[in-house]
């Protein structure tokens, strides 16, 4: 009984977190966006309705009275109406001013635009209001039940049932309604949407009204229960979060179950912490949010529903740095005259600079360059900044040294934290990670019984008898603190550069951008993300370090959760793809020169936090990759204008991705003197590669293969052999399964049979191991890396060959598909022919034994079809078997040494190209009436243009590539 009535006593935040969930589930469902000021809403609406009980009207705007007299208290009813109306109105205004704009933006774009809503709202009733806690009245009857020895508070359960009660109104409103299905279907497909006659940003309006009265209602009914206070309920979206994953963002019903649960389990925890002394006292119910998200992320293999959207959204450009040395002689210069020219605030403010940009380029390592939102960083600085004080004096460690095993103690705890990533991505590891920071905060950070109520001390540092500390009094801050600062900073921001130019950053910025195409190129995916989780913690902690020995003593304020949200905003707003945009935020940061410069300068004092959330907001609406992507294209200009000038009109000399920034040959076609452009392929301004005919290929023998998706069949017992430097065609119907037995083969999708290249097995390993084994793969979709030039995107499926060889074989690749003019340009710019080229090239890059190309003719006009058929049988000619997935038909009986048909999952027929040609069968289901028997057989070299019909998706009767597909490519 004891342990059910703790459990009931957290009916009251239970309710709270189970309205915030709804709020947040609306938002969610109808623009993609995770609005992380739903408790800063609610916040506001509370105080409205605390002020219209008292007969007045909250005016947030500055230069007005902060209340406006209404003549008399309200009643409950009227003050919990036209509260709630605020709410609405408020929810109208952000989607309209805010997350319309940016309905295109990036996802973690929009996810930082609403962190510039919580700092502006939070900021605003802090000024406007100030911190004192402020009480309201009771809304419902506060009485003691008692059960024999339960006990139960009315208002709690008063307040559950009255969540309870608007989540099933609310859910038979979507569910029966009109409006409710026209939200559901704009959710899955926008595109959808739009063709019906839908419009989806009236829908998302809409739903943001209901969001703003649901979260006030959680706000106005939590009030009397706690205290107001304008951070109150800010962190309250951490368990609201849990259980709106609990509800998968889409369903109602069991979000608020979850969310009254998290409340109940929270009240358990505390009072388990109580009677057992192996539980930490403080931090207990902060660790049940961390769980509830872990288990219905982890255990479930569930993430979060991506929306329809109609464009594909990126996180941004990440250039390669064209050089290193003048960066880091000028920028170094720089920061010295800094330190030189300045002293007492404004030298601790570039001081402060210099920390808050190595943190920030953690999150370039792990953010920017591997696409993995983090939320921890700043959470993993202060437990190297903890770690830092128990080495320096308890174990006495003395410098270098102890903030190298504080910043490797924090690079663990990274790659811990980043476990997760192995199998979530995107804002849902964001949620995790900001879980994690929120239990780190509770449970050691704030916990005195590990860190002393004062804050933890650390030892200054010296080194050979030089004092390098911070210094106290007038000595405060002292300029050799400083230079060490400084020598970290320049140190990292050299290292950030040159990942950028390794193999292992393209590997990274290949994981970012689509990790089923990294691992489809041999990229062990697993192990990219764990070495960026522990470059990042390792940096960040190099950062907490620094920090701790600038304040002297460590306490929890430097390193909240809600200061890792704000160091997210700032990276992000900055430019968080760039080392430029690391330097940025640590400019832009709340400890950098231009806060200093404003509270000096402009004198905005507590305006100057209200000013940066508008900030973030503003620019993210003009430049939605951070202000930093300005500075790309304004180098991109320069360096365009430069090559121009150039005597000989000649491009600059191609650096080899990967190669640590060592000139190599210059990267363009010696038969060709055009202009590159984005239209047709030349091919006769190609260079053949040298070929050397290889005489260990061994072949692809393939033995009852089958795929099931669910109940549904896809492939039933496919049996099929590609020899060596034979053409293997498989052509069949739209939905065959032809694409279902390439992800079989090469590892993207389950299946029963065998796979083996010779006697080597490959159907029990991973897809980047079947990869290095000896397969090569193209991707009917492409899955290019857009980000990316030409070269990387070649050179990434060259991850761990070095030096001359990587060069020849980049070089050789390009060549083979005549794009070796351009290799520096994006790949996102290229034509739909060019950009199947790349896909091609870069599958031949590592040298396969057996190729397996998927639609590789889609995009191609006659002449390139035609060029194409000749490349693919000079690739066989080397040795390398080829498995061909085509609708050019023509193509495939033109090419291909003996060919398989599929229908339905089965193999009908199988033969050379003119026993497939008299085949009525296959007539009958795929070839047609013109590809009769007597049709001549088109020669090798001079490929026909007919063609079977459109390149559509395979599959069309049933999943090609599920999400079941990418995690078992990436994650077995």
């Amino acid at each position: 009984m004891d342990h059910l009535g703790s459990l009931l006593l957290g009916l009251g935040n239970g309710g709270v977190y189970a309205a915030l969930a709804l709020a947040l589930v609306l938002t969610y469902r109808s623009s993609g966006v995770i609005n992380f000021a739903t408790g800063a809403v609610a916040s506001y609406v509370a105080y409205s309705y605390a002020a219209l009980r008292d007969g007045q009207l909250l005016v947030l705007l500055p230069g007005l009275p902060t209340y406006a007299e209404l003549g008399g208290p309200l009643g409950l009813a009227p003050a919990l109406v036209i509260a709630l109306l605020i709410g609405g109105l408020l929810g109208a205004v952000l989607y309209v001013l805010v997350f319309r704009p940016l309905r295109e933006a990036p996802p973690l774009a929009r996810a930082v635009a609403s962190l510039g809503v919580l700092v502006v709202l939070q900021s605003l009733l802090a000024i406007r209001v100030g911190t004192a806690p402020v009480s309201v009245g009771n809304i419902f009857p506060s009485e003691r039940w008692e059960i024999g020895s339960l006990l139960i508070l009315s208002d709690r359960l008063y307040l559950a049932v009255t969540v309870v009660a608007l989540a099933v109104a609310l859910w038979a409103a979507f569910r029966f309604t009109r409006f409710g299905l026209l939200t559901r279907a704009a959710a899955e497909s926008q595109t959808g949407a739009f063709v019906s006659g839908v419009k989806p940003d009236q829908l998302a309006l809409y739903n943001w009204m209901i969001s703003g009265v649901v979260a006030g209602a959680a706000g106005i009914l939590i009030a009397p229960l706690s205290p107001l206070a304008p951070s109150t309920y800010t962190l309250f979206v951490v368990p609201a979060l849990a259980a709106a994953v609990v509800g998968g963002f889409q369903n109602l019903l069991p979000t608020v179950a979850a969310g009254l649960a998290v409340g109940m389990l929270q009240s358990e925890a505390t009072s388990l912490a109580g009677d057992h002394s192996w539980l930490p006292r403080t931090g207990s119910s902060e660790l049940v949010p961390l769980i509830v998200i872990m288990v219905a992320l982890l255990a479930t293999g569930r993430a979060m529903p991506i929306r329809g959207g109609l464009v594909r959204q990126s996180l941004g450009r990440a250039p390669r740095p064209r050089s290193l040395t003048m960066p880091t002689v000028v920028g170094t210069a720089i920061a010295v005259v800094a330190l030189l020219a300045t002293d007492g605030t404004w030298r601790a403010a570039v001081i402060g600079t210099f920390i808050a940009a190595i943190i920030g380029l953690s999150l370039v390592v792990v953010t920017g360059y591997a696409g993995q939102v983090s939320l921890a960083q700043l959470a993993l600085a202060g437990a190297a900044a903890f770690t830092l004080s128990g080495l320096t004096q308890s174990w006495h460690v003395p410098f270098p040294f102890a903030p190298l095993l504080a910043a490797l103690f924090a690079a663990g705890l990274g790659v811990v934290i980043g476990l997760p990533a192995l199998r979530l991505r995107g804002l849902t590891l964001g949620i995790v990670t900001l879980a994690l920071a929120y239990a780190m905060e509770a449970v050691w950070f704030r916990n005195t019984d590990i860190v002393d109520a004062e804050g933890a001390r650390v030892t200054q540092p010296s080194l050979f008898g030089l004092d390098l500390g911070i210094g106290s009094g007038k000595a405060f801050p002292r300029i050799e603190f400083g230079l060490l600062c400084l020598a970290v900073l320049v140190a990292v921001c050299w290292g950030v550069a040159r990942l950028r130019m390794s193999a292992l950053g393209s590997a990274m910025l290949a994981v970012r951008a689509n990790e089923r195409s990294a691992a489809g190129i041999g990229v062990n995916v697993v192990r990219i993300k764990v070495i960026s989780f522990a470059l990042a913690s390792f940096i960040a902690g190099l950062g907490g370090a620094l920090l701790a020995y600038r304040r002297g003593v460590v306490t929890y304020d430097s390193f909240t959760a809600i200061g890792g949200l704000t160091l997210l905003a700032t990276a992000y707003l900055a430019g968080v793809t760039s080392v430029y945009g690391g330097i940025t935020a640590g400019i832009t940061a709340g400890t950098g020169i231009v806060f200093i410069a404003f509270d000096r300068w402009v004198h905005v004092g507590d305006w100057f936090s209200v000013l940066s959330g508008l900030a973030v907001i503003a620019v993210l609406i003009g430049h939605p990759e951070g202000v930093a992507s300005g500075g790309h294209d304004l180098a991109d200009r320069l360096a365009e204008r430069r090559a121009r000038r150039r005597p000989d009109g000649s491009p600059p000399t191609a650096v080899t991705p990967g190669t640590a920034g060592t000139p190599a040959a210059p990267v363009t076609s010696p038969a060709s003197e055009e202009t590159p452009s984005t239209t047709a392929v030349k091919p006769e301004t190609t260079v053949e590669p040298e070929t050397v005919v290889r005489r260990d290929t061994r072949p692809l023998l393939v033995d009852g293969l089958t795929v099931r998706y669910g109940g549904m069949t896809a492939v039933s017992d496919v049996s099929m052999r590609v020899e060596p430097g034979k053409i293997v065609g498989l052509i069949g119907p739209n939905g065959a399964g032809k694409t279902s037995v390439i992800d079989a083969i090469t590892g993207f999708t389950r299946a029963t049979g065998t796979v083996r290249l010779g006697e080597a097995r490959l159907d029990t390993e991973p897809t980047h191991r079947r990869i290095h084994q000896g397969l090569g793969r193209t991707f009917q979709s492409l899955e290019l890396h857009d980000d990316l030039t030409v070269a990387e995107n070649v050179s990434a499926a060259l991850y761990g060959v070095r030096g001359e060889r990587r060069h020849r074989a980049l070089a050789d690749a390009l060549a083979l598909v005549g794009l070796t003019d351009r290799a520096q340009r994006p790949a996102g710019e290229l034509s739909h022919g060019e950009r199947q080229l790349v896909s091609i090239a870069r599958a031949c890059a590592a040298q396969p034994e057996v190729l397996l190309l998927d639609e590789p003719a889609a995009g191609l006009d006659t002449t390139e079809s035609a060029w194409l058929g000749a490349k693919v049988r000079s690739i066989a000619r080397t040795g390398v078997g080829v498995l061909l997935v085509d609708h050019d038909v023509a193509l495939v009986l033109g090419v291909c040494d003996h060919i398989y048909v599929l229908d339905f999952g089965k193999v009908i027929a199988e033969g050379d190209p003119a026993a497939i040609r008299a085949d009525r069968a296959v007539a009958d289901a795929y070839l047609g009436t013109v590809h009769d028997s007597d049709a001549p057989h088109a020669p090798d070299t001079t490929v026909a243009s007919t063609t079977a019909g459109p390149a559509a998706a395979d599959g069309a009767g049933g999943p090609a590539g599920p999400a079941e597909a990418e995690a078992a490519a990436v994650g077995r």
